[in-house]
């Protein structure tokens, strides 16, 4: 059996509140949703999973996480039930062959997945399942990673990043959502490398600028657009999506292909 080839996509994911709010950027990533093919399954690799070494959940239903604090009830009663799918967890286990991928019942869906997708696919009808994220490695390991797994793409599968290219909570002014310049200036920095495709200089972030310890404080946030980045193809198409900010928070979405 054939399946269309998926784009790649990283989602600038901001608050878990957009899982349950109507406003520019979940408008944006549904109507995403609806330009792309359906998936046979989505590989989520989210900011919110970081793990020594690698794992990959083979749940048969995985849980939604509710992996944060002091929000409103309504958030906490979402639930996402798509089912997972064991047999691409095996597949990607062996599949890669830079790690050892490890497949592991003990997590689920954390906001940095189901936040996007109750959006994007409300009916949770599409196997998911989620990548974690080894944040002590490299960003070219990372990019390396998204390249082995890019094979999925051929088989349907959606390779979703979650994160958000400039993430800094620790400067965020929630009483005014107008940017910093060096936020700004950061996110457009890299998607200028993106669109030239200089994903090596993308790997060192720390060099891409003079702020980027601002934007990037700690790399969580910013690493699942490596792995979609690294499962690019020499013909794929790149655009930008949701290009905006709340403070110090860059909701910026890429699609590859």
């Amino acid at each position: 059996m054939s399946f269309t080839r998926m784009p790649a996509l990283f989602v600038g994911h901001g608050s878990p509140m957009n899982a349950i709010e109507d406003n520019a950027f979940t408008r944006g990533w549904r109507e995403l949703a609806a330009r792309l093919p359906k998936p046979k399954a989505i590989l989520c690799v989210s900011a919110h999973w970081e793990t020594r070494g690698t794992g990959v959940c083979n749940a048969a239903q995985p849980q939604t996480i509710h992996d944060f604090y002091g929000f409103p009830q309504a958030l906490f009663d979402v639930r996402y039930p798509a089912p997972g799918d064991p047999a691409l967890a095996q597949r990607i286990a062996a599949l890669v062959k830079s790690v050892k991928v490890q497949p592991t019942p003990e997590w689920g869906l954390d906001h940095g997945a189901w936040s996007v997708l109750q959006v994007m696919y409300p009916d949770a009808d599409v196997p998911t399942l989620q990548l974690s994220i080894d944040t002590s490695q490299p960003g070219a390991f990372h990019a390396a990673l998204g390249r082995e797994l890019a094979a999925l793409r051929d088989d349907g599968v959606l390779i979703l990043g979650s994160g958000n290219i400039v993430h800094n909570l620790r400067t965020l002014n929630f009483r005014d959502p107008k940017p910093t310049d060096w936020a700004v200036r950061f996110d457009e920095t890299v998607r200028a490398r993106i669109a030239a495709g200089r994903i090596d200089d993308l790997c060192d972030w720390r060099s891409l600028d003079r702020e980027a310890a601002l934007a990037v404080p700690t790399p969580e946030h910013y690493l699942p657009l490596l792995y979609v980045l690294g499962a690019r193809r020499n013909d794929d198409a790149v655009s930008f999506h949701n290009v905006g900010y709340f403070s110090t928070i860059s909701m910026t979405s890429v699609l590859v292909g």
